[in-house]
C-alpha cells in the first residue's frame, strides 16, 4: 500500500543541513494499522508527509500502490490525495462551519451532487456516533467530539489510506481510548490502511499490528507490535517498552527486599502458550524451591498473552541454580541487578 525505499529528507536552515529524515526503508501493507513512534524531533512527521507529497524526499522514493509519487504530474497527484485522509492532533476544524458543514467540505470541493453530499454526511455522523451534533459549531465541542469530525471528514471521499498525525496527543486517556476504538472500525469494517505517528507507547499497544520505531532520522527498530513488544532491541525502544509495562518496582522496594534478605531475582517472560502453563509452580517444586511474584504484569497483546515478571527464589542454593536451569530452557530470564546504597 505504500513503500519507503532508501527516503532521506534533509532541509537547509541558514546555510546549515539539517538531516530529518534518513536512509529509511518501509513497506505498509494492505489492511494494517501502522504506527510510527518516536520522541520530538525524531523525523515522524516529516516521514508521515511524504505519503501524500506534502514534504517531498530529497533522495529514494515513495509508492503508493506501487505508483512512484515523484512521477506524478500534478493533476494526478491531486488524484492520488483524494485516496488519502488526515486527521491531526488539533483537529483543524473550520469554526465558521457545523460539524455537518465540516464534513461536506471536501466532497463540495470535489463537486459531488448535493444530494449525494447529505446522504454521505448524514451516513459519517452516524459512524462516528454525532448524528445529533450535525447543526453544532465546533467551538461547543468536546476534544473527543472534535476528533471524531476530524475521522469524519476524513473519509468524506472514501480514501483507502488514512494518515493520523498525533491523532490522540490532546485527548485525556479515556477519549483516547474513544477515538482508537472509532479507528479500529474504520480499519477492520471500511478496509482502510492506517499510519499513525505518535509518543505514546499506549497507542502502538492498543491498536497497531506494526510499528517502526525513529531516532534523529533513522528507523532504528521495526517489526510486529508483539515481538517489538516482547524483545525489543534497540535501548529507546527498551524505554518506550518501559513506559508502559512498568516491570520494575523502585530502587526503595527493591532495597527494602534485599534487606529483608531476598535473593536470586530474576526477571521472567511469559509468552503465548507458556502463560497458561504453571511452570514456575510446577518446576520450584519439583526441586524444593520457593518462589514469590515480587512485580510485574500479565497483558494481551494482538491477541497473544505475554507476562513479565519479577520472581524471587528461596530454597537449597543448588536446587535454586537447578531449577533457574530448567525454567531456561523454557522461557526468558535473566537476573536483576538490585544496586546497593
Amino acid at each position: 500500500m505504500i513503500e519507503f525505499s532508501d527516503v532521506s529528507k534533509i532541509f537547509k536552515v541558514k546555510n546549515r543541513e539539517v538531516k530529518a529524515v534518513q536512509n529509511v526503508s518501509l513497506k505498509i501493507e494492505k489492511g494494517d494499522i501502522f504506527g510510527v513512534i518516536g520522541f520530538s524531533g525524531a523525523g515522524k512527521s516529516t516521514l508521515l508527509r511524504m505519503v501524500n507529497l506534502l514534504e517531498k524526499p530529497t533522495v529514494g522514493t515513495v509508492k503508493v500502490h506501487d505508483t512512484d509519487l515523484m512521477k506524478l504530474s500534478p493533476k494526478e497527484l491531486r488524484g492520488l490525495r483524494r485516496n488519502i485522509g488526515m486527521i491531526f492532533q488539533n483537529f483543524n476544524l473550520m469554526t465558521s462551519r457545523t460539524v455537518a458543514g465540516n464534513i461536506a467540505y471536501p466532497m463540495k470541493l470535489e463537486k459531488v451532487p448535493k444530494k449525494e453530499i447529505e446522504r454521505r454526511t448524514k451516513e459519517l455522523l452516524s459512524f462516528v456516533g454525532l448524528s445529533e451534533k450535525a447543526k453544532d459549531y465546533p467551538e461547543q465541542l468536546s476534544g473527543g467530539q472534535k476528533q471524531r469530525v476530524g475521522i469524519a471528514r476524513a473519509l468524506a471521499n472514501n480514501p483507502d489510506i488514512l494518515i493520523c498525525d498525533e491523532a490522540t496527543s490532546a485527548l485525556d486517556p479515556e477519549t483516547t481510548a474513544d477515538i482508537l476504538k472509532l479507528l479500529k472500525r474504520v480499519n477492520a469494517e471500511l478496509g482502510i490502511t492506517v499510519l499513525l505517528i505518535t509518543h505514546e507507547m499506549n497507542v502502538i499497544q492498543e491498536i497497531c499490528n506494526r510499528v517502526a520505531v525513529m531516532e534523529n532520522g533513522f528507523v532504528i527498530e521495526s517489526g510486529d507490535v508483539y515481538d517489538v513488544f516482547t524483545n525489543p532491541q534497540h535501548p529507546t525502544t527498551q524505554r518506550f517498552i518501559q513506559s508502559v509495562n512498568q516491570d520494575r518496582p523502585s530502587e526503595a522496594i527493591l532495597k527494602e527486599w534485599r534487606e529483608n534478605g531476598g535473593n536470586h531475582l530474576y526477571r521472567v517472560l511469559f509468552k503465548g502458550s507458556t502463560t497458561h502453563t504453571p511452570l514456575l509452580s510446577e518446576i520450584t517444586q519439583k526441586y524444593g524451591v520457593y518462589f514469590n511474584i515480587l512485580y510485574g504484569t500479565v497483558r494481551e497483546l494482538q491477541q497473544q498473552m505475554f507476562g513479565n515478571l519479577l520472581v524471587s527464589f528461596e530454597g537449597d542454593e543448588r536446587a535454586i541454580k537447578k531449577a533457574i536451569l530448567e525454567l531456561q530452557q523454557i522461557v526468558e530470564m535473566e537476573e536483576v541487578v538490585v544496586h546497593e546504597s
